[in-house]
């Protein structure tokens, strides 16, 4: 791809930027194409080496002034495109005006981030089914907002970031360390070790949040969006949390009750 040194030079040329659907795109597991304002932004500010290609608007030329010097610094193609082939590009009316193709990060092991944590109260999320990439990204935004370690995917999730969970976390997804686990059982031990107490959060039958004192330590277990986690797992937890509500609905949408559960552990005075 070609590199334009000004934006003046960007924008005559965009008629002839190729536009590729996401779908065509070679090595998917190796690039992500990420949309959104804050989403590219926080790229940008944590690991720009990532970045392989840019598109973006006329409108957004301005707001991105910083990046389009940093791209031609480093040789990285960037094109003004149409609002439409933005869409097409992102697969999404929600590009905000800028797309960009991006190297992966890969996900951390326990074990190293473990080693890494520094001493104190620390908070983590362990995903049991999450799928929703909306859940999944909204989960984010907040674990950002909140200050929390890490989110913690078992072995078997499939879950991996996507443009769509990049765009809802509004720059969340590069501030939460991701951390793949091995099997549930030692990495339970290996929480544990760490002084980590595990919180099933269940539906009813928990202990009520707002009366029952947190770890300092405490990684929160949450269960898939439409069946609840695991049954054996939430015995296996040390603790099992509910929510207290007017019981007008059965329960929160995980991704809201993901916000209440940090809020909560976030006011113990961590």
């Amino acid at each position: 791809m070609s590199v334009w040194k000004t934006p003046k030079r960007v924008a005559s040329a965009a008629a002839s930027a190729p536009v590729q659907p996401e779908s065509s795109r070679a090595d998917r597991n190796a690039e992500l194409r990420l949309y959104g304002l804050n989403a590219v932004r926080a790229v940008f500010a944590h690991r720009p080496q990532a970045i392989r290609k840019l598109y973006l608007s006329q409108a957004r030329i301005p707001a991105l002034q910083p990046l389009l010097a940093w791209c031609v610094a480093h040789r990285v193609g960037y094109r003004v495109v149409a609002e439409a082939d933005l869409g097409k590009l992102a697969a999404s009316s929600h590009h905000e005006g800028v797309v960009a193709d991006v190297l992966r990060a890969d996900p951390l092991s326990l074990a190293d981030w473990l080693r890494d944590l520094p001493a104190g109260p620390q908070c983590a999320i362990w995903l049991d089914g999450i799928g929703n990439p909306h859940n999944f990204g909204a989960i984010l935004r907040s674990a950002a907002h909140f200050g929390i370690a890490a989110v913690l995917l078992p072995r078997h999730s499939t879950l991996a970031l996507s443009g769509a969970a990049a765009r809802v976390a509004e720059g969340g997804a590069e501030a939460v360390a991701i951390v793949a686990m091995g099997d549930s059982d030692e990495a339970m031990a290996q929480l544990r070790s760490a002084g980590f107490q595990l919180a099933a959060t269940v539906v009813r039958d928990g202990q009520d949040l707002f009366a029952t004192a947190l770890p300092g330590r405490v990684v929160y277990v949450l269960g898939a969006e439409g069946e609840g986690m695991d049954r054996d797992l939430a015995a296996r937890c040390d603790l099992q949390l509910s929510i207290p509500g007017s019981g007008a609905v059965e329960s929160l949408n995980v991704a809201a009750a993901t916000a209440v559960l940090l809020a909560a552990w976030r006011a113990r005075g961590a």
